[in-house]
């Protein structure tokens, strides 16, 4: 490890969002990764569970989540992402933190679970029905996708869940605008890969294979999240009424936002103010035609283009979720955190025909 390298610990890292946060950090400029956790992997080498990154890591082997603590008071700095599941993340991030607190470590975390999305303990509580496992880590955390905050005071980061992203990158414009009423309806349509690594009956291959269907309608755990965001983005209090879908590909989401406008106005007005919104942000692009997967997918990038008539709007955003939706926001974030250029290890274009 270099003396410029920042060392990297990667909890949950045999999963699908762990795989892509371990690939972004063997292209990162500065990150160097110090540690693979997962529970049921522990000791197997990382190129078993990926073989696509032997070449990057060699003889890299999986540890177990416990060893990460114990490494983190001997690092003057380091970044900890966190893949691990809902409700398991919170108590593991906390070992860490109190390891890096009394070692002095200067630590930066970004969580991809939903653990430290929600500022308040009962609201998490709420909406996922287990006890949050550090309550009170919560004050050291913010929440929000990259291009929404832009003042980030916070030690440590709550990324939004992906379904959550989409949603945030096309609303809040034109909510913030005072544009459209504050009742939205969207549509979601994700990859198979936006269930997790473990086969389960609605994600098995023979039943997502050609097949499209809703699950959860008006009642996905990430509206609340998604809620309470972006009212602190935008300012206002909106009611999102959302129905995801399963779609027959492995990796996207392509969303759909619909509201009424407050007064006619055009699209090219519509487009105008998003392009407004993200004019600094390097990873959002307000295009002419309705966006396709397949211009994201296996990049960082979100595509966003808007459709109107006389009374209501129609966005639409593209993106893919296990990067723009996790992995490569959580790069941002960390790049931010440390103070690099946001951009770093992130500006590969997506393949086209993935």
């Amino acid at each position: 490890m270099s003396a410029s390298s920042i060392p990297v610990i990667v909890l949950g890292a045999s999963g699908y969002v762990g795989g892509e946060l371990l690939r972004l950090i063997a292209g990162h400029p500065r990150f160097e990764l110090l540690a693979a956790c997962s529970r049921g992997d522990a000791g197997r080498r990382l190129g078993e569970i990926f073989p696509h990154l032997s070449s990057a890591y060699g003889t890299h082997e999986f540890v177990a989540p416990d060893q990460a603590a114990e490494v983190t008071g001997s690092k003057s700095e380091l970044a900890v992402f966190s893949a691990a599941p809902h409700g398991a993340s919170a108590a593991m991030l906390d070992g860490i933190i109190a390891a890096a607190e009394s070692g002095g470590c200067d630590l930066h975390v970004v969580d991809a679970s939903a653990d430290f999305r929600f500022s308040s303990e009962k609201r998490f509580e709420s909406v996922y029905g287990i006890r949050h496992g550090a309550p009170h880590r919560l004050p050291q955390f913010d929440a929000a996708v990259p291009e929404q905050l832009a003042d980030c005071q916070a030690r440590h980061i709550g990324n939004p869940g992906c379904f959550a992203t989409a949603l945030l990158l096309a609303s809040v414009p034109l909510l913030k605008s005072h544009l459209i009423e504050p009742t939205i309806f969207a549509t979601g349509i994700t990859g198979s890969t936006g269930s997790g690594k473990m086969p389960i009956a609605t994600t098995h291959h023979p039943v997502r294979h050609s097949n499209l269907y809703a699950y959860k309608a008006l009642a996905h755990r990430h509206v609340p999240e998604v809620t309470d965001l972006a009212e602190k983005a935008s300012g206002v209090a909106a009611r999102f009424c959302f129905v995801p879908h399963s779609g027959p590909f492995a990796r996207g989401i392509h969303m759909t936002v619909q509201a009424k406008l407050v007064a006619p106005t055009s699209a090219e007005a519509l487009t105008e103010t998003c392009r407004d919104y993200y004019k600094d942000a390097e990873f959002v692009r307000v295009v002419s035609d309705p966006p396709r997967l397949k211009d994201v997918a296996g990049g960082n990038y979100a595509h966003i283009s808007v459709a109107c008539d006389e009374q209501t709007v129609a966005v639409f955003c593209v993106l893919d979720n296990l990067i723009k939706g996790a992995a490569g926001s959580a790069i941002q974030w960390m790049n931010r955190l440390f103070g690099e250029d946001e951009s770093a290890g992130l500006t590969a274009p997506a393949p086209g025909w993935i």
